[in-house]
């Protein structure tokens, strides 16, 4: 979820529930480094807005209904994760829902050619219906983090009117929605429910120690080469040949591989470094000449030049 006006609007909204909450807003945003206008905003400062809205309600749902207490989510994912089967892991989290505190009530439809999971979230009070989203974010994303491959959706329904952010959806779930349904339901291959889960246990660690950057970082919907190469390239590696070998492929495969996700190496290694450079600016604690040489510009006017083109403003205008 890279999209920049995606990013934008989730902060907004996320802010306003801060602002439902009487939270001190302005003082939050300041010390994650977001901007006023809550514009340029990445997403690792979504994750970290996100974490600190679950520490200041001490809730996972941001107190928008009934208690969901901090961990649900880590008790909930540990419970799914040793299914053998995305089957047996779907029955588990309806298990999970019927007997944890907070967790809205999911339901697993299975009829040919079709499954539908049914998430619940009349109990919300959540007129954006950002908790609701992030719950159908959470369990799409985590379907697909466990068999290791993208769960396309074939349907996205969703139980209110279309918001003005309605575009939004097809980058974040690959699908847009039908909107004023009866229910939050998403809905993909029945055959999809016999693919195996992969994760072990160190994976399992490291995903929840990620929450909930892991759940937002998915790039289209679910594109897992996509996802591999942007991790490659965050650890420091940069060079095609050498993303490719981490990777156990060819640097042709992979360049192939990347053209039916929409996307290529450069363009991954220019969302890395946009992604660092306006953090770093809204920190505000790093000389441009240094942060130009950290992200491996020759001259710091290449990386100005570089902003504009990402920004369409200066490093400068933007600090």
């Amino acid at each position: 979820m890279d999209d920049p006006a995606v990013l934008d609007t989730l902060a907004r909204r996320l802010a306003r529930i801060g602002e439902r909450r009487n939270l001190d807003v302005p003082a939050l945003l300041h010390r994650l480094g977001i901007r006023p206008d809550r514009t340029g905003v990445t997403r690792q400062q979504v994750s970290e807005l996100t974490r600190e809205l679950w520490l200041q309600t001490d809730d996972e749902l941001f107190a928008l209904g009934p208690r969901a207490p901090r961990g649900l989510f880590r008790l909930v994912v540990r419970s799914v994760a040793p299914a053998p089967d995305l089957r047996t892991a779907l029955r588990r989290l309806e298990e999970a829902a019927e007997v944890l505190p907070g967790m809205p009530a999911v339901a697993v439809r299975a009829a040919d050619p079709l499954v539908e999971v049914d998430i619940d979230v009349r109990g919300l009070d959540d007129p954006e219906h950002v908790a609701a989203e992030l719950v159908a974010i959470v369990v799409h994303r985590l379907l697909s983090w466990l068999t290791g491959q993208r769960i396309a959706l074939r349907e996205l329904r969703l139980p209110w009117p279309e918001p003005d952010h309605a575009p939004h959806y097809e980058a974040v779930f690959g699908r847009h929605p039908r909107f004023d349904a009866d229910s939050l339901v998403l809905v993909f291959d029945r055959g999809l429910l016999s693919a195996p889960v992969i994760r072990g246990e160190a994976e399992l660690a490291a995903f929840l120690d990620d929450q909930p950057d892991a759940s937002l970082a998915t790039r289209d919907y679910g594109s897992a080469h996509a996802d591999q190469v942007r991790a490659v390239v965050e650890q420091g590696t940069t060079a095609p040949d050498d993303i490719a070998g981490r990777l156990g492929i060819s640097a042709q495969h992979l360049r192939r591989l990347l053209r039916a996700e929409k996307t290529s190496i450069s363009e991954i290694r220019d969302a890395v470094r946009r992604d660092a450079a306006i953090a770093s600016l809204g920190r505000g604690d790093e000389p441009i000449e240094k942060l130009a040489q950290r992200l491996g510009f020759s001259e710091a006017s290449a990386f100005r030049r570089a902003f504009r083109r990402w920004t369409g403003r200066s490093p400068g205008d933007f600090r």
